[in-house]
């Protein structure tokens, strides 16, 4: 989080500095506006590369294997933890109830098993300990 914030931080004062530089240089009569865009468009633009190869060459941690007997010890059943999948997906009650041929009410009395069972108290937390517990 650190590293973001100076990361970011140096960004912004070092367009600062260009902003000031390209003022002075604008006033003086030595630089065109147009060259003045092109090269903050320059520079953004090399930023962006820079910043969307760094994000996308992230190490991945591997993905662990589902543990079968953490579900069986919380006394998840089938369909709750179908019902917990496809909540980590993002449906909300009604797309669950239409996917798994439910009614919502059905689907409203898993997702508050669920929450007893993983003891959360929004259905985000409830996916969040899931899979820190690995049986996501």
């Amino acid at each position: 989080m650190k590293k973001t914030v100076v990361t970011f931080g140096l960004l912004i004062l070092s367009l600062l500095v260009l902003f000031q530089i390209s003022k002075y240089a604008f006033v003086s009569g030595d630089l065109k506006i147009e060259l003045f865009i092109a090269a903050v468009a320059i520079i953004f633009f090399i930023i962006g590369v820079y910043l969307n190869k760094r994000s996308l060459h992230q190490e991945r941690l591997p993905e662990g294997e589902i543990d079968l007997s953490k579900i069986k010890a919380l006394d998840l059943s089938e369909r709750e933890y179908e019902v917990l999948k496809e909540i980590s997906i993002g449906l909300s009650n009604r797309e669950i109830g239409d996917k798994l041929f439910l009614s919502e009410s059905t689907i409203k009395t898993h997702v508050s098993n669920i929450l007893l069972k993983l003891n959360a108290k929004r259905r985000t937390q409830a996916v969040q300990i899931a899979k820190e517990m690995q049986i996501l």
